[in-house]
């Protein structure tokens, strides 16, 4: 549990705030911090959100793309809630990246919500992150408050990332607001047949920047260059059904049949039809017990 010695909560003014956050409407008149905020002149703030109720392709597909920006000015932003939430700012944390976490909650130890997170939360703050809210210290969250914490996430991030998303979820909410704010918003294809990937693939329809990998954000942001002629030998995903893109994604690196189908959302006679048509299309093959891709 947090240390109220080592872990004070201390206010911070407007005049304080990044200003992207002065930006937007609505702005908190000020907000509790517990640990620093990173320097917004210095790093890229990137919100990864996504449903409470992930997936085995969600939580794989969080972790790869978030340990894959390592090394890069880049900090997670994430609402400390349990599902994807707290695998992006675990994987944050492993991957030595800053994340900063905006809960539903005041952030008093007896009322930090969930209380699943607390370590977690402690963790965030230890690594050099920050734990802010609009709430006074000693606010029990509340249905209403997720959502309005959702504005600030969206505001004080340049960009969003959705990961997984019912058709109707607070995860879209943060989604709608980055595109009001005229923030970049990035989202990752899912299974026709998930529910949690409804939310998702509407995104995409609407114009989302589809990402399959770190390298796509990282060459979005200017971080990398894009290499024209690798890209001309590279898989292009646009060719392919979802439930291909799923088993695609997952085959990053070579897998076996079991695994595949442990972490794909489509049920299971569905997959291995998938994998039937991939690999007489020639894009997949299974050598010495494992599946990978041949491109």
């Amino acid at each position: 549990m947090l240390d109220e010695n080592k872990y004070s909560i201390r206010t911070i003014k407007i005049s304080e705030f990044p200003e992207s956050l002065k930006e937007i409407p609505q702005v908190p008149k000020e907000l509790y911090i517990v640990g620093e905020l990173p320097d917004p002149r210095d790093y890229y703030y990137l919100s990864v959100v996504g449903s409470r109720k992930y997936t085995n392709y969600g939580r794989e597909a969080t972790e790869r793309i978030v340990k894959g920006l390592a090394g890069y000015p880049i900090v997670i932003v994430s609402g400390l809630a349990t599902g994807i939430d707290g695998i992006a700012h675990r994987a944050a944390l492993d991957a030595g990246l800053l994340t900063v976490a905006f809960p539903g909650s005041g952030l008093d130890k007896s009322v930090l919500y969930p209380r699943a997170n607390l370590s977690l939360a402690r963790e965030i703050v230890d690594a050099g992150g920050a734990l802010v809210s609009e709430f006074e210290p000693n606010f029990r969250a509340a249905p209403w408050t997720f959502p309005q914490r959702n504005r600030i996430m969206a505001g004080i991030s340049q960009g969003t990332l959705v990961i997984e998303a019912e058709e109707k979820s607070g995860t879209l909410i943060t989604a709608r607001l980055a595109v009001e704010y005229n923030k970049n918003v990035y989202a990752v294809p899912g299974s026709i047949f998930s529910a949690t990937s409804r939310g998702v693939n509407n995104l995409l329809r609407q114009g989302a920047t589809p990402v399959t990998s770190s390298k796509d954000i990282l060459e979005e942001l200017g971080f990398v260059e894009r290499n024209f002629s690798e890209d001309q030998t590279q898989l292009d995903l646009s060719r392919y059904t979802p439930e291909e893109q799923e088993v695609l994604l997952l085959l990053d690196e070579p897998c076996t049949r079991e695994e595949i189908l442990a972490t794909a959302s489509a049920p299971t006679a569905q997959t291995l039809s998938t994998l039937t048509i991939l690999e007489i299309k020639g894009i997949i093959r299974e050598r010495m017990g494992k599946i990978e891709r041949t491109k």
